[in-house]
């Protein structure tokens, strides 16, 4: 076989290994059950949904929980406000591919994803999400 061929067939299959392998992480990544991004107690519920991911030590995550307490208050029997700790909820942050922190992941009612942010949100940012779900 000359030089060339054995060349194309090597970048060939090397290609195919390759594609095959990002076919098998998107799948994964997007087969978990919907219900698994979300604490079992709000899985179900039909209220639009704010989960905010962070750790205890995050400056920026300690800096959002007293927006968040607000905003839990404001919004109360309109959106389901919940604070993840990435280290104690593996699960979820896994289920969610969280790789920075803080992230704030809003879902519709259905269960969608609608918005994400990754660092700091301030309140006003939050709002203007929420009237964007039509929240008000």
């Amino acid at each position: 076989m000359k030089k060339t061929n054995r060349n194309f067939l090597f970048f060939l299959l090397f290609s195919l290994l390759v594609l095959s392998m990002l076919l098998t992480l998107h799948q994964s990544a997007f087969s978990q059950s919907p219900a698994n991004r979300f604490p079992k107690d709000i899985a179900k519920s039909p209220l639009p949904k704010l989960l905010d991911f962070g750790a205890g030590k995050c400056i920026p995550c300690k800096a959002m929980a007293p927006i968040l307490k607000e905003l839990s208050e404001e919004y109360k029997d309109r959106v389901i406000i919940r604070v993840i700790e990435v280290y104690e909820q593996k699960a979820l942050t896994e289920a969610n591919r969280i790789r920075l922190i803080p992230t704030q992941i809003f879902f519709d009612s259905n269960n969608r994803e609608v918005h994400r942010h990754q660092g700091f949100m301030d309140k006003e940012a939050i709002k203007k999400v929420f009237q964007s779900m039509g929240i008000k």
